[in-house]
């Protein structure tokens, strides 16, 4: 076994439901592929998030790695699950619909090729976000996106990654601005546009680069709000977000900052990580060094 990992035991948590199936169905092949690199592994099948960082900690107090097969929402979870568990380290394969966690990092996306980074990566300290208690990896957004995520939670499993595209879409036809005081650090800025973003990661939707800027190791957020603009520019701009470029429209601003305060002249649910994790108003918080991930060495 390669130094970086050996000695080393992993727990397996499998989220059979995620992307609806996928983990449960890559599970053999994972499995193949951890034993022909001679690691260490048990397998469990988690049944809720709850469910997933309670056998997370667990397994982290008898000396394992947690490693999750499943989406960025159990990812993410997890990560805040053992921030205060004293050498603790997490593995992350990418099961889900987004991945996006993978993505930025550098993990493969295909779920066999990352097994490799089980034996041969590093413990590597990365940020995560808090929101009012709960913890993500990516972005915490909400506004236009919190009904776009309401929409593609529901959507049919087969759409995969495109699922976010697909929500976006169909959020278009009703959407409404609204007015949003976000403060950064105590500097307040009054929004009335689409949606507002806290980002940790530079991704979220299976791909959309969001935040081209944003970093996992800087301890703060990239903050982007989206101001008013027609929905014929909106959906001008959505093939944009995959490739960052959406940031130099003028209906676009970019902060950063350790703490973000938002608050909305309606109610909003805040989605990050792909899963609701709260509901304006909302206090987001960059967490340094919060975890320790197995990456890419």
């Amino acid at each position: 076994m390669p130094a970086a990992t050996a000695g080393r035991s992993f727990a397996l948590l499998v989220n059979p439901h995620a992307a609806g199936g996928r983990a449960l169905r890559l599970l053999p092949r994972v499995e193949a592929r951890l034993r022909a690199l001679d690691v260490r592994f048990r397998t469990q099948r988690t049944d809720s998030l709850l469910h997933g960082c309670e056998l997370a900690r667990e397994a982290a107090a008898r000396g394992e790695v947690p490693v999750t097969l499943s989406g960025d929402g159990l990812a993410g979870a997890v990560a805040g699950a053992l921030r205060d568990v004293p050498g603790a380290v997490l593995g992350v394969l990418p099961g889900g619909r987004g991945n996006d966690f993978a993505r930025m990092t550098g993990i493969p996306l295909d779920a066999v090729a990352a097994c490799d980074v089980l034996a041969s990566g590093r413990p590597t300290p990365v940020d995560m976000g808090d929101a009012d208690g709960r913890t993500f990896l990516g972005i915490a957004s909400l506004g236009f996106d919190s009904e776009a995520n309401r929409i593609a939670n529901g959507a049919p499993p087969q759409l995969g990654r495109l699922v976010y595209v697909y929500g976006a879409l169909r959020a278009l036809a009703a959407w409404r601005p609204a007015q949003f005081t976000v403060d950064v650090d105590g500097v307040r800025t009054e929004l009335r546009g689409w949606s507002v973003a806290a980002a940790n990661s530079g991704f979220y939707g299976g791909g959309m680069r969001l935040a081209p800027h944003a970093r996992l190791d800087d301890g703060a957020l990239d903050v982007i709000l989206v101001g008013e603009c027609s929905r014929l520019r909106c959906a001008r701009t959505l093939p944009k977000v995959f490739r960052g470029a959406h940031v130099r429209e003028p209906m676009v601003t970019e902060l950063r900052g350790a703490e973000v305060r938002v608050d909305a002249d309606r109610p909003f649910t805040v989605y990050a990580d792909g899963d609701p994790v709260g509901r304006v108003p909302i206090t987001l918080r960059a967490v340094p060094a919060a975890v320790e991930v197995l990456l890419p060495a």
